[in-house]
């Protein structure tokens, strides 16, 4: 028989990377999606295959574009002829204040991350209808659920992404295809460098999170895979807080 596939969209690099890891460490063969830096790309690509024995095809593809989208799943499909799990972990955004954003950030930022879910989602299914089903996990932020500085566009974002995660956990139960989110606090990626207050938002969740620690890539990547896994497929619908217990405080 062969490997079950998992498409993760921006998954070459920090987050996605550590869940792309994590799906090749239990056998996954891997579509990994990116839009920028391909020499990063065949970089991951090349260490999964030769450390876990796999196969990963990686797709350059801006998945705020419908035609990317469409052509990300039929490369996944003439590669694999199958999808078992999608990843919906690509992200953008612009970090301004409220009264700072215009309508060109709040588009593309909508477009990156609540959009392209939506229509991503709609492709997944076809394809795992074709076998029988299988799991969606989106990735969130608490910004989703608390207000976080320069933070508006990407937050109500993130509000979009649990939203749809919901419909979809209804719509597609009757095909067999589980969908939830995880949820992270502050993450130290390259993602996080463009945050103009990042070492002060690292170190405040150093410092407060009750676990001791921040949130660590691989913490995010563990709970994704569960939530693809037959011990979740009860779970439906729901956005799993891995923050250590960050949001947990009054203050």
């Amino acid at each position: 028989m062969s490997n079950k596939v998992a498409l993760i969209t921006g998954g070459t690099r920090g987050i996605g990377k550590a869940i792309a890891e994590k799906f090749a460490s239990e056998g996954y063969d891997l579509v990994l999606n990116f839009m920028r830096k391909k020499s990063n790309a065949e970089a991951t690509q090349n260490e999964l295959e030769e450390k876990y024995n796999i196969r990963v095809h990686i797709v350059k593809a801006n998945v705020a574009d419908l035609e990317n989208i469409k052509q990300l799943f039929a490369e996944t499909k003439a590669a694999f002829g199958r999808l078992d799990v999608f990843i919906n972990n690509a992200a953008s955004g612009v970090l301004r204040p409220l009264m700072k954003i215009e309508e060109s950030h709040w588009d593309w930022t909508q477009d990156i991350n609540a959009k392209a879910y939506l229509f991503a989602a709609q492709q997944a299914a076809k394809l795992m209808d074709k076998g029988g089903g299988g799991a969606m996990v989106a990735v969130s932020s608490i910004g989703s659920i608390r207000v976080l500085p320069n933070y508006v566009a990407v937050g109500v974002s993130k509000a979009a992404v649990e939203a749809i995660t919901r419909y979809l956990a209804v719509e597609l139960a009757p095909m067999n295809i589980v969908v939830n989110a995880v949820s992270g606090g502050a993450v130290d990626t390259e993602a996080l460098t463009h945050f103009p207050n990042r070492e002060e938002l690292l170190e405040q969740a150093k410092k407060r999170n009750p676990a001791g620690r921040i949130v660590e890539p691989h913490d995010l990547a563990e709970a994704v895979y569960f939530l693809t896994t037959p011990a979740a497929s009860m779970i439906r619908g729901q956005t799993l807080l891995v923050d250590g217990g960050l949001t947990l405080l009054a203050e």
